[in-house]
């Protein structure tokens, strides 16, 4: 079967590389890398060896992935029947009924996204680069399940286009082009991601389930756990607003619970954390950091709160950690090597960063009890400068040695 394929591919390859079809030979040599691998070899006396590639490194993530997408597909299919009032549905039922929502959305970032990174590949007369690998699983995973494809569409392009594109391409983005897309989203179409009526499937099965649409039960609501809390009245407890809600901390950890479709489990992110980690793809700097800053700044927040100050101010740290899109942000989103602090020091003050913007949002803006998206992009843009003073300070440091000597 490789042999037919190598064959086909050579083929066709004069037509694409020197022939009327030589503007898409970067769309022809992705399909030819995808199934034989390259034949690209370093030539000149300075290159790095290393087994890992960037192809390599961008299927490694997405291995780490796959916990946190069959969990996905199972929950979001799972809480649209809850929210039909089906007690107990199987989890055959469930997992299909998810997988019938997010394979569409799926789909539909791949083929978006990959139309832009191919026509901006195609005008540059560049080889496609396999960022988008990532991007485009990671985007559909940030969104409500009822998102609308066009919706998606539109998000998808914009944090390709403007978040990656006009930078100059893989390596060179200053910003998460996924974190981008959603905050287009957010700010744009805010009504699509934001609410307590965003986040099932209700009234949404397919005909092959339930042979049609379901009225929704009585009662029930779909709001997070961060609307449960941000929603609580003044000088209530955090846990005790989220166990009115029905939600214990047992709950917010396994991700039996309503949300972006990639971000309830903290029990599937640490799966793929390990992944990320052993294979030393992601940074634990990183990760650690970002861990320490929400801890810190939520812990003070307990320390300063008061009978009059909101909910949040009461939360829990170790709530903190298991609520909203910290897990999944902390680590698929804060390790991105582009646009992260590449110092070893500045892997930790970025983290840091991060991790206390989010418990800071979420605390100080109930309005939006999410903080980890606008936490990442503000450290994002601040990455470079925070690696900037460290080799400063680290210079400094070394004249300072050498003048002592």
């Amino acid at each position: 079967m490789l042999r037919f394929v190598s064959g086909m591919i050579g083929k066709f390859e004069p037509m694409f590389k020197d022939g009327p079809l030589k503007i898409a030979y970067p769309a022809f040599e992705a399909g030819e890398t995808f199934f034989l691998g390259t034949h690209h070899r370093s030539t000149g006396l300075t290159h790095v060896r290393d087994h890992q590639d960037t192809k390599r490194l961008m299927i490694t993530v997405i291995y780490a992935l796959l916990p946190v997408l069959t969990f996905a597909m199972w929950n979001t299919g799972y809480q649209g029947f809850l929210a039909e009032g089906v007690q107990s549905p199987s989890i055959v039922s469930s997992f299909l009924r998810g997988a019938w929502a997010m394979f569409p959305m799926i789909l539909t970032s791949y083929a978006v996204g990959g139309f832009w990174e191919a026509l901006f590949a195609m005008l540059r007369k560049r080889e496609i680069e396999e960022g988008f690998l990532v991007t485009g699983m990671l985007f559909p995973l940030i969104l409500a399940p009822s998102t609308p494809l066009w919706v998606l569409a539109m998000g998808v392009s914009f944090g390709v286009v403007i978040g990656k594109e006009v930078f100059g391409g893989v390596g060179m983005n200053i910003l998460n082009p996924a974190l981008t897309g959603r905050a287009f989203i957010f700010f744009t179409y805010p009504s699509m991601i934001s609410g307590s009526g965003v986040w099932d499937l209700g009234a949404k099965s397919p005909e092959f389930l339930t042979g049609g649409a379901v009225a929704l039960a009585d009662g029930y609501t779909g709001a997070t756990p961060l609307l449960a809390v941000s929603s609580a009245a003044p000088g209530t407890s955090a846990v005790e607003a989220l166990t009115q809600a029905g939600y214990s901390f047992f709950d917010l950890f396994v991700g039996v619970i309503p949300g972006s479709v990639g971000e309830t489990s903290a029990l599937a992110i640490l799966m793929g954390a390990a992944v990320i980690l052993l294979s030393g793809v992601g940074s634990w700097r990183a990760m650690s950091g970002t861990v320490i800053g929400l801890v810190g700044v939520s812990f003070l927040f307990n320390l300063l709160a008061g009978p009059e100050n909101n909910a949040f101010m009461t939360l829990p740290p170790h709530y903190h950690l298991v609520m909203g899109g910290f897990a999944f942000g902390a680590v698929f989103m804060a390790t991105d090597p582009v646009t992260a602090a590449i110092t070893p020091t500045g892997k930790w003050i970025y983290g840091i960063g991060i991790g206390g913007l989010a418990a800071l949002v979420r605390v100080v803006n109930p309005a939006y009890p999410e903080g980890m998206m606008l936490a990442i992009l503000f450290m994002n843009m601040f990455s470079p400068l925070v690696d900037y003073y460290v080799v400063q300070g680290s210079r400094k440091r070394r004249q300072a040695r050498l003048a002592a000597a």
